[in-house]
């Protein structure tokens, strides 16, 4: 396969920091003056703030216009995002997010909703909470869901929260103090569980790509009080033991949860509820169309439970009765709060939006298209010199990602992953990602196609990362001291690290340089 790579130079403005910027006397908005009548019934506004908290010096802000600013940023963003071209990040989902949706979540309903408001005045609001609710639990077997969480981690940690009350109303939270995950579970699992006071044991992947059922069964005990996996995990290995996981926990009296971050290849194929969960969470800036959190955020993490474990969620819920949606904060067995008021509303609505639009055949088709991408890329990458896959002896197709490794070519040309990502972008791609820690391959990277790329976008980042391999063997200088076509080289290691040249404020970087010369 000959895929023509495209030119790119990133544009290069030599662009100073705003604070470095401006002119005495520039302004982007002028305000008129207060009115007399206002004056004199307010008075002066500085009499209003306390003196002790008032400025001794005007903010040292930059002065400049309307459009001196916008250039500045749109310059910015040609320097940073001008190199957008294909984004597979691998081990999180990174979807389009459309822009009708954005338009939506932007329209005052939603902006401008008060979340102490009287829940009469935002009916269509609470009605799309509760609707999201609705499909999550068709698409999960559960019986409710909240999306209080902030994301990830804040729904993990809701499900520790909702462990601890269970096995308390039952007088068994002293006796069950641990929480069972794997090598391949997210890293916000065992974080989350330790932080909620949880003993954390973690399970070694087998040949096979993951746990055995004898090394479950070996830890499992009248201790146990969870455990909390992804399946497919990272590699984008399904076990397909699952069912059997939850009956040995459940037997010994623990609970079963469902990391569902990588949902994206078995959408409409397995509902977590039926393989006996307990419980589960979706990753609504992930899979269901809304940006990812750090990109363009916030998230949301949904998280869903069975009927047993509902009383336990945070409060309040939204609930209908007849033809109006309710708050039911009068949850006595309620966790209680993990974020304030109801969440990320607006991302919640950029999920119902795009669910709704895709309907349940395209939810299937979306899944289907991702675990072919990625079982397609999989032969091309394979063919790559240097390139290894994750168990190699494992015959069972990969879902909707694999885990690749570049160890033998750095053992053969000294070109590590690092050395690749930063050549990528010379080709107006995004660098790929490697994997979550710890590092169960040397040299990692996971590329997430989705359904989103066409086969030729595929085909293109294939092509990219073929061309650093023959680079790699035939001039790993280049590849080594790259980007070549980037507004800005590499930085120096340790630089961000240095306590006396990292500056938080702007002030605080004044006086450095100042103290440096």
């Amino acid at each position: 396969m000959s895929v023509e790579l495209k030119q790119y130079q990133a544009p290069v403005w030599n662009e100073p920091v705003i604070l470095d910027m401006g002119y005495p006397g520039r302004r982007g908005v002028l305000f008129a003056a207060v009115e007399p009548e206002i004056r004199q019934h307010v008075g002066d506004a500085s009499d209003l703030i306390p003196f002790a908290m008032r400025r001794q010096d005007r903010p040292a802000l930059p002065e400049l216009s309307e459009p001196e600013v916008l250039y500045h940023y749109l310059r910015l963003s040609q320097q940073t995002l001008g190199m957008m071209g294909i984004s597979l990040f691998g081990t999180c989902t990174m979807k389009y997010n459309p822009q009708i949706n954005e338009a939506m979540a932007w329209r005052p309903e939603i902006t401008e909703l008060h979340p102490l408001q009287h829940e009469d005045t935002m009916q269509g609001a609470l009605e799309i909470v509760h609707n999201m609710d609705l499909m999550l639990r068709e698409l999960s077997g559960m019986d409710q869901f909240v999306f209080q969480a902030g994301g990830g981690s804040e729904a993990a940690f809701t499900n520790c929260a909702v462990t601890r009350a269970y096995h308390a109303s039952k007088g068994e939270l002293e006796q069950r103090d641990e929480v069972i995950v794997t090598i391949q579970t997210h890293p916000c699992n065992p974080a989350t569980a330790a932080a909620a006071g949880f003993k954390v044991i973690t399970l070694m992947l087998d040949e096979s790509g993951y746990p055995s059922l004898d090394a479950l069964k070996a830890v499992v005990s009248n201790r146990t009080a969870a455990i909390m996996v992804n399946n497919p995990d990272d590699m984008g290995v399904y076990n397909p033991d699952m069912k059997e996981w939850v009956r040995i926990v459940h037997e010994a009296g623990g609970l079963a949860f469902y990391d569902a971050a990588n949902f994206n290849g078995t959408m409409s194929k397995l509902r977590a509820r039926e393989i006996g969960f307990d419980a589960c969470m979706f990753m609504l800036h992930k899979t269901f169309g809304a940006p990812k959190s750090g990109v363009g955020g916030p998230a949301t993490g949904a998280y869903g439970v069975s009927s047993e474990l509902a009383p336990f969620l945070p409060s309040p819920l939204v609930v209908r009765d007849g033809d109006r949606y309710r708050l039911d904060a009068d949850r006595p067995q309620s966790v209680g709060k993990i974020r304030e008021f109801l969440g990320n509303v607006q991302v919640v609505l950029k999920a119902y939006a795009w669910t709704r639009s895709m309907g349940a055949e395209g939810i299937a088709q979306a899944s289907d298209i991702s675990v072919l991408s990625n079982n397609y890329m999989e032969k091309g990458l394979l063919a790559i010199r240097g390139v290894t896959r994750s168990h190699p002896e494992a015959t069972t197709p990969r879902m909707e990602m694999t885990r690749y490794s570049f160890q033998q070519m750095k053992e053969e040309t000294g070109v590590d992953i690092h050395d690749v990502q930063n050549r990528m972008s010379d080709f107006g791609i995004d660098p790929l990602w490697a994997s979550h820690e710890p590092w169960l391959l040397p040299e990692p990277f996971t590329p997430e196609a989705g359904e989103m790329y066409g086969k030729e976008a595929l085909d293109r980042w294939i092509a990219v990362i073929a061309r650093i391999s023959d680079e790699a063997y035939s001039d790993p200088e280049l590849v080594k001291t790259s980007p070549h076509n980037q507004a800005v080289h590499r930085l120096k290691p340790g630089m961000i690290d240095d306590p006396s040249s990292r500056s938080m404020t702007w002030r605080a970087f004044k006086r450095k340089m100042a103290a440096t010369g």
